[in-house]
């Protein structure tokens, strides 16, 4: 069975807005690697359309910069499954929507996809949290005040303990972090 991985950016406030970030080429080489090691990405709706507004476009512009376009070929090819309760149809490369019970439907994609799955959906990732499905955390934290949110796992009913695995430096300041569930004492 594979990991389910929740890999985001946020700022030392907290916000997850994709907007507030550092989005340089170490940042993509990052999140290409994650990518990579994954057999598939998860997103909610919200989410996907973001993606499907924009890496397309850049997958197929030979003038992206090298670390974008090479995020999003690859992101092009990658397995993608994407929970909405309002939008069926999902044109983009291998897309899949997910249906019926979200537990059991992610607990089944993670049987079917040994290498694990990459989820970066701030709202998605929150009802994973509260069913304990997420088992990995790659956090990127920007040193970035942002004042505004959204932030993440807004609603957890009680607190985790997570375990720090590695953490890693980047020239312009953030940081990566490497989290699992910590054992239960």
């Amino acid at each position: 069975m594979g990991l389910l991985t929740f890999a985001l950016n946020v700022t030392l406030d907290g916000c997850c807005d994709h907007r507030e970030g550092i989005a340089d080429d170490e940042l993509h080489d990052h999140f290409t690697q994650l990518m990579d090691a994954a057999g598939a990405m998860l997103w909610g709706r919200v989410t996907y359309e973001m993606m499907e507004s924009a890496w397309p476009a850049v997958a197929r512009d030979e003038k992206a910069p090298q670390a974008m376009r090479e995020w999003a070929r690859k992101l092009d090819a990658k397995p993608k499954y994407v929970v909405s309760s309002s939008r069926r149809d999902f044109p983009w490369n291998n897309t899949v929507r997910l249906t019926g019970d979200l537990h059991e439907a992610v607990a089944q994609l993670k049987e079917k996809t040994p290498s694990g799955i990459l989820v970066g959906s701030p709202t998605l990732g929150a009802a994973l949290e509260r069913l304990g499905l997420i088992d990995e955390y790659r956090i990127v934290l920007h040193p970035v005040l942002a004042g505004h949110g959204p932030t993440l796992f807004q609603g957890l009913a009680s607190p985790r303990r997570l375990e720090l695995l590695s953490t890693k430096r980047f020239a312009s300041g953030a940081i990566a972090m490497h989290h699992r569930r910590a054992e239960a004492r």
